[in-house]
């Protein structure tokens, strides 16, 4: 870990992981929080993937976990290729005391089942479940997308003619709430290991306050003099990988009505490595952090919208 200028180049690697280390200050809050700006930061978390048929024609497929004081909500979104939206589907926070269902769509000349089974699902402080539940998606009877563990589950429940979905995880966007430090959890590749990140930044009782951003309980990077640095960009490794940092905490330090600050972890690996000549298809909302040379690979986004509790 080192002390750097806005625009880093270094890396710092994770040769192993450590044990997570939680805060109680750094959870996030089980439903929506009223921030020091009066706004409401709602809780939710959306992730997005793109899938792959076996006839190599491809889908951009976005789920969004919500929690409210009602309950828990979910919202799955299918695109196609030209990023026009097929089908939306609400499973609204005071309908989700039915946590086990399926939904039938005809589009065109494709027919889409969504399955969902969350009733011994376990959550943590956010949205989105840990573990004992599944979300299945099938078109045209190939499975394109499993969210879950329950595998065997939802091969003896879902009649489909492959089992073998191809999909490419691209991006998580996150609501987090804190009052002096926010986590999170990410998976930067593949199956790899999933890592517990935790952003620290003290803005009271100092004219000169400090950003850090720690890896699995390792302290990755250090922003001294925040005022001068509120934007900037550095890079660091993560299972061999290197993961871009983007901040902008502007709105925490100079905001006259203090909002949320965001906060990008950007990989990026050879497309030509997953899928030859597939065209990638990006999230909007993270279009704004892209630089070179990441703006031409394949990666995944993990964007945080740290929020501060009052």
């Amino acid at each position: 870990m080192r002390d750097f200028s806005c625009f880093g180049e270094n890396g710092v690697q994770i040769a192993d992981a450590a044990a997570a280390a939680s805060s109680s200050s750094s959870s996030s809050s089980s439903v929506p929080v009223t921030t020091s700006s009066g706004k409401i930061g709602q809780n939710l978390v959306t992730c997005v993937y793109q899938c792959r048929l076996r006839n190599f024609s491809c889908f951009i497929i976005t789920i969004t976990w919500t929690k409210t004081l009602l309950g828990q909500g979910i919202c799955v979104q299918i695109d196609d290729s030209t990023n026009q939206c097929l089908c939306k589907v609400e499973i609204k926070p005071w309908l989700f005391s039915k946590r086990r269902g399926f939904k039938n769509l005809e589009v065109g000349s494709k027919l889409i089942d969504i399955y969902w089974d969350l009733a011994s699902a376990r959550f943590g402080v956010s949205p989105e479940p840990l573990e004992g539940f599944y979300i299945a998606i099938v078109v045209n009877q190939d499975l394109i997308l499993m969210l879950g563990d329950m595998e065997k589950e939802v091969k003896s429940k879902i009649d489909a003619s492959s089992f073998a979905p191809n999909v490419v995880f691209l991006s998580k966007k996150q609501h987090v709430f804190g009052k002096k430090s926010y986590s999170a959890r990410a998976q930067f590749c593949g199956k790899g290991q999933v890592h517990e990140i935790v952003i620290e930044c003290d803005l009271l009782g100092t004219n000169d306050p400090c950003l850090m951003v720690r890896v699995d309980g390792k302290t990755m990077m250090q922003v001294k003099h925040l005022r001068w640095k509120f934007r900037g960009n550095y890079t660091i490794l993560v299972d061999g990988l290197p993961v871009e940092v983007y901040w902008d905490v502007h709105n925490w330090l100079f905001g006259k009505i203090i909002g949320e600050a965001i906060f990008l972890f950007q990989t990026c690996f050879s497309a030509e490595k997953l899928w030859a000549g597939q065209t990638v298809l990006e999230p909007s909302w993270s279009s704004s952090f892209r630089k070179d040379p990441y703006s031409k690979g394949l990666g995944f986004s993990l964007m945080l919208c740290a929020w501060k509790n009052e």
